[in-house]
């Protein structure tokens, strides 16, 4: 499988949910499924199928946070440079029709959120962006038709 570029910030947070699952969360519904077989009646007991649900959900994202943390390609994006947009680099963009500026910085899947101003390395917008220098126009096909991206800048934080 391919190795999945993610910054130390993202991969520590990666981490750090995997030990609160392993070390609190885990335990805690392992006790709550004790407590809920000591009422009796397992086929009736609502506590006892809802704290089996959730653990069965605990095992399954500690399996997924385990395979995300194998594959990750760590990148200090502190320590790249460059007039190319590449991953970790935060890009200004202006829209050629309405002159409207956006920032944007590319990250890996598992720490890209819209809403902060992040997008994932593997989104049609940044695949589209790699490679690119200051001056130079993408065209981009969206939703709602296509759309013609100025890059104004490029930097490295």
């Amino acid at each position: 499988m391919d190795k999945n570029p993610i910054t130390p910030e993202g991969y520590a947070k990666l981490r750090e949910e995997l030990h609160q699952l392993r070390a609190v969360a885990r335990p805690n519904v392992i006790q709550a499924i004790a407590t809920a077989r000591e009422h009796g009646d397992l086929k009736e007991n609502a506590e006892y199928h809802a704290a089996r649900d959730k653990q069965s959900f605990i095992e399954g994202r500690v399996k997924e946070l385990e395979q995300k943390i194998a594959l990750a390609e760590v990148i200090d994006t502190s320590k790249l440079s460059g007039s190319r947009v590449a991953f970790g680099a935060t890009i200004k963009l202006s829209n050629a029709e309405t002159s409207e500026e956006v920032v944007y910085r590319i990250l890996g899947a598992d720490e890209a959120k819209l809403e902060e101003g992040s997008i994932s390395v593997t989104s049609p917008l940044a695949r589209s962006l790699l490679g690119k220098e200051v001056g130079d126009e993408v065209k981009m096909q969206m939703p709602g038709g296509e759309r013609i991206y100025e890059v104004l800048d490029i930097v490295f934080k």
